[in-house]
């Protein structure tokens, strides 16, 4: 029989599990026996980066929690070795890194078991769906991609437009130019006319007999 310190430690243990498992936005659950050091150590690292909590954890002890937290399906699962990843804000990013790890170790030797997801219990087949979503700074990239473009074409017509008016602005103005000049010279010759004529009497004056 084990004694009240070491139950005590375990009942710990569960109750931490519960917490991670109620409070986390998803999860999964991976069978890891199979995977090298190397690879092991990268997991780790691009997870705890991502913000996911990673940890190899017992099999009965993971069966109290799941019990408790009201993911009894995952029951079925807990054989052999078990790590549980989880994600408290990102839904996504569990299983997107997981799943990547899944499909670079060669056969079964790391590979999901199930996983949950807002308060439900997933199978294999869903986690490498929700793995298969862009990630949140992808859709984010995506939206003001989408966004900005408009934004541009939008830009662009503003630009034609006010080059067109300044050219219609112009061409009136050459207009009236054009016809400003005639009307300037017209007095001119209109007055060296007459003069002409008032001097041509003059000549044909008869000398005095």
């Amino acid at each position: 029989m084990p004694n009240a310190r070491v139950l005590e430690e375990k009942k710990s243990m569960v109750a931490g599990l519960v917490d991670k498992l109620q409070n986390s936005a998803a999860g999964v659950l991976v069978d890891y026996i199979g995977i090298n050091v190397a690879d092991d150590t990268k997991l780790r690292k691009e997870l705890r980066e991502a913000g996911v909590d990673y940890a190899v954890v017992k099999n009965t002890l993971l069966r109290f929690a799941v019990r408790e937290a009201g993911f009894g399906e995952l029951e079925d699962v807990l054989q052999g070795s078990t790590a549980l990843a989880v994600s408290k804000e990102d839904p996504i990013i569990a299983a997107k890194i997981i799943e990547k790890y899944s499909s670079i170790v060669p056969g079964d030797a790391f590979r999901v078991k199930a996983g949950f997801m807002d308060g439900k219990v997933v199978d294999v087949a869903t986690v490498k769906e929700i793995a298969s979503i862009p990630a949140k700074e992808e859709l984010i990239a995506k939206m003001l991609s989408s966004l900005n473009a408009p934004l541009t074409n939008f830009a662009i017509v503003l630009d034609q437009i006010a080059e067109k008016g300044g050219a219609a602005e112009a061409a009136p103005a050459e207009e009236a130019a054009a016809e400003a000049a005639p009307a300037e010279e017209t007095p001119a010759e209109e007055t060296a006319a007459p003069a002409a004529e008032a001097e041509a009497p003059a000549e044909e004056t008869p000398a005095a007999e």
